[in-house]
């Protein structure tokens, strides 16, 4: 047992379950509940223990001297975040000039609870012609739990009521969030 699994299981009592279809090279992975800074080393164990690359989107200036070598390396990819730019659009962009990304999102774009999702997660996969994967992160029983990649109709509405059941009891690390 590698040290990187060694804490996440034995130290820090998480698991697993279920895994990235490695065939799957481009997608957007959509975390929920996002509800903690704690999400972050989690998420981190998690990929080093699947030996699986997840990416994320970042503005650009953070991938400037001194640390921008280090954002790359933790799968960073800049953002011209310039109003009046389509988000969208650019992303789309980043997963066209990549043989494989697979992009991170909270789809409630705040670790405060939401009762709505933001939209962003499902036009990017839309545009990028790529599967939405969901992956939970359970505090009550302290498990990462990846689902099977699931393709978008164009029925958002419809979509996302599928794509919110695989949530359903998840528990974030703040409590008051379900």
């Amino acid at each position: 047992m590698g040290i990187t699994k060694f804490i996440f299981n034995k130290i820090l009592g998480w698991k697993i379950s279920g895994r990235f279809d490695p065939d799957v090279k481009k997608a957007v992975v959509i975390v929920v509940p996002h509800t903690s800074w704690h999400d972050f080393y989690i998420g981190v164990f998690s990929r080093r223990i699947l030996k699986t690359d997840i990416n994320f989107v970042a503005k650009k200036e953070l991938f400037a001297w001194p640390f921008g070598w280090y954002f790359k390396w933790m799968g960073g990819a800049a953002l011209d975040r310039t109003p009046g730019q389509n988000k969208v659009e650019a992303i789309a962009e980043i997963f066209a000039k990549k043989d494989e990304f697979r992009l991170a999102l909270a789809p409630e774009g705040t670790r405060k609870k939401v009762d709505t999702w933001k939209t962003g997660y499902y036009y990017i996969a839309q545009n990028a012609n790529v599967p939405i994967i969901p992956v939970s992160f359970d505090y009550s029983t302290k498990t990462v739990t990846i689902g099977n990649p699931f393709y978008p109709t164009g029925a958002i509405e419809a979509d996302t009521v599928k794509l919110r059941a695989f949530f359903q009891g998840v528990v974030g690390k703040v409590s008051n969030f379900s």
